[in-house]
């Protein structure tokens, strides 16, 4: 007698079914632990523009003042996009205050993020952010 030695079709379908559910828990994950890890981006942007702003009020005793080129550059609607290119940092600004914001830019990673979407930082140090999980994603 020869053995046959081989997979049958029905073991090759439980091994495809098995990955099919590894990968239907896996993948959501993966792209959560992106997301996180992603706001870094926003966090850094934010606090670097907060900085500027301080320093300018510091000099010009205004957030908003005409000297000051952060400010002139988000006045007016204008952005600042983060260094990795996953927000976009816009700016509400008056002689004292300013409320900064980092929106997800369209078409990255970050752009299906629903737990903390766009994040928020005002000249009182106030975090937030529109998502689910608001001031936690600071």
């Amino acid at each position: 007698m020869h053995k046959q030695t081989g997979f049958t079709l029905i073991e090759m379908m439980i091994v495809v079914a098995i990955i099919g559910i590894i990968s239907a828990i896996a993948y959501p994950s993966y792209m959560e632990s992106v997301r996180k890890s992603n706001r870094a981006d926003a966090k850094a942007t934010l606090n670097d523009v907060a900085h500027r702003l301080q320093r300018c009020f510091t000099t010009y005793s205004a957030y908003d003042n005409a000297n000051c080129s952060v400010a002139t550059t988000l006045s007016g609607g204008g952005t600042i996009t983060s260094a990795e290119g996953m927000y976009s940092v816009t700016a509400a600004i008056t002689a004292t205050t300013y409320t900064l914001t980092a929106a997800p830019v369209a078409g990255t990673s970050q752009a299906a993020d629903t737990k903390c979407g766009s994040l928020t930082l005002t000249n009182a140090g106030v975090r937030n952010a529109t998502g689910s999980y608001g001031a936690e994603c600071w």
